[in-house]
């Protein structure tokens, strides 16, 4: 295969002290490969068609030959092609039968949509090929191949003007140029969501570029963010690259809501300050998804199970940076001027991560279960004294698995990691197998007591409840619920025993 460098590479810098990972030779080997995967894809050889007809010229460029390249596949794939990109995908579309969709006409960018196969295509954004890879992001992402190549028409080469292929290598992210930052700033995000998710090691020249180039993130939008963000943060080791975000002044423009809890002080069940704590407990939280076995005991299988259930692990991930976000706004001291008390900053976090989830422009449902982790974060540690001392009811250990369904394993994988996070000299140094042996007892009751009466009808209903003269109203909750805690409990098993109960409480 022919490697063509056709530029000078990009801005020098020492690469991070990695071995390294890759053999060029491989890398190219891996690309001719995955080049012969892609060869028989009736899409290719159409757009190849349907662009010889137009007489342009067509490339796959960035991420998809990046992934070849790497050995991986590419179902998605980038395209660059000289002019007329918006009739070009509206020809293709209409040729498979599959879907146009504007991504922005100004950039003259589109996607062709065809079953689970996405073709992106944009016009060069230069006049040259050679100069629309130099106004990309990274080096490593700044490498093309000619369709006609892909397809066996010509001389497989990789064209590589700014030196990505021996980044690549290395495992370097590597800036092209600081103004191709300010052209657009969610390449700061992108720069570490491929640590994340790659584990590329970013170069001391783009982490200063970062630096300098972070007051203009605000200004991209949020739907950008969200995308980034959610792929970094899928990543099983998202924790040391928020850290390396915070070190370089972007997560501070990602969530300036978590620069209140900086030097915010806790009480002695912690060691560090709130901002601390939260960063710790993503950490955590990671080390409790990748072996849930070693922290939990029946409710490990479902903790894992949580875990793989997508965006699960991501949603989890900021619960855990926003859990304690409302603290700096209710914080209070006791007469003790060493204990600080933080009532309710459970609810007043719930409202910082509503606009943080705003702005990111999250759906109902990410949104949904966020909140409901943050609100009900406290409960589990709540409970933990009167199960110490075998105290605890079915009434009260059921009110706290009904109201986390159904994300009860998220939210004891959360207290677990908040646990972890917390190391002052009054915690208890049992509390994570107290906490554990809670869990067990929440799944078991989930199993054993709330699973199996769901499966019967209920003892009496809102029915029962007009028939005994009562107006339907928050009494009626409140009623049907206490019956239901009450056969938790054991107190009684037939209907009639539920109605005289709703008499007497009535």
């Amino acid at each position: 295969m022919e490697y063509l460098n056709t530029g000078n590479a990009g801005p020098s810098g020492q690469p991070a002290k990695t071995p390294p990972p890759r053999a060029i030779g491989t890398l190219l080997d891996n690309l001719q490969q995955g080049s012969r995967g892609l060869a028989s894809r009736r899409s290719l050889l159409t757009l190849a068609e349907l662009a010889a007809s137009r007489a342009l010229e067509v490339y796959l460029v960035g991420g998809s030959v990046r992934e070849l390249a790497l050995g991986g596949t590419t179902p998605d794939l980038d395209l660059a092609v000289s002019a007329q990109t918006l009739e070009l995908a509206r020809d293709l579309a209409t040729a498979l039968g599959g879907t146009y969709v504007l991504l922005d006409e100004a950039e003259r960018a589109a996607r062709v949509v065809r079953g689970e196969e996405i073709l992106d295509l944009a016009e060069f954004r230069a006049p040259t090929l050679k100069e629309d890879l130099q106004a990309r992001d990274f080096t490593l992402n700044a490498l093309a191949v000619e369709l006609k190549a892909i397809l066996g028409r010509a001389p497989l080469a990789l064209i590589d003007p700014c030196g990505g292929l021996p980044d690549l290598s290395r495992g370097v992210l590597r800036l092209i140029a600081p103004e191709n930052f300010r052209a657009d700033p969610l390449r700061l995000l992108r720069a570490y969501r491929f640590a994340a998710t790659h584990g590329f090691q970013i170069t001391p020249e783009t982490t200063a570029a970062i630096q300098s180039t972070a007051p203009e993130f605000p200004r991209v939008a949020g739907e950008r963010v969200h995308q980034e963000l959610f792929l970094l943060l899928a990543a099983p080791a998202a924790a040391p690259v928020l850290a390396a975000m915070e070190a370089a002044g972007l997560l501070a423009q990602v969530f300036p809501e978590l620069e209140d809890m900086k030097g915010v002080e806790q009480n002695g069940f912690h060691h560090l300050d709130v901002f601390g704590h939260s960063m710790a407990t993503v950490a955590g939280l990671e080390e409790v998804l990748a072996a849930p076995a070693a922290y939990f005991g029946e409710m490990a299988a479902e903790v894992d199970r949580y875990a793989h259930t997508h965006p699960k692990a991501v949603l989890l991930k900021l619960a855990a940076l926003f859990h304690d976000a409302g603290k700096p706004r209710v914080r209070d001291r006791r007469s003790d001027p060493d204990r600080y008390i933080f009532y309710y900053h459970e609810k007043a976090g719930l409202e910082i991560f509503s606009q943080v989830a705003a702005r990111l422009r999250c759906s109902q449902a990410e949104t949904k279960t966020v909140t409901m982790l943050i609100q009900a974060h406290m409960r589990p540690f709540l409970l933990l004294p009167a199960f110490r001392e075998r105290e605890l009811s079915f009434r009260a250990l059921g009110r706290l698995v009904r109201a986390a369904r159904p994300e009860l394993a998220g939210l004891f994988a959360l207290a677990m990691a908040d646990s972890l996070a917390g190391q002052g000299e009054l915690k208890p140094p049992d509390s994570e197998a107290v906490l554990a042996d809670l869990a067990d007892a929440a799944y078991r009751f989930l199993k054993e007591r709330l699973e199996p009466q769901e499966q019967h009808p209920k003892l009496v209903n809102g029915h029962d409840l007009i028939r005994l003269g009562l107006t339907p109203g928050p009494q009626f909750r409140q009623l049907l619920s206490a019956v239901e805690e009450a056969q938790w409990e054991g107190l009684i098993r037939t209907r009639q025993q539920a109605l005289e109960m709703v008499q007497r409480l009535r």
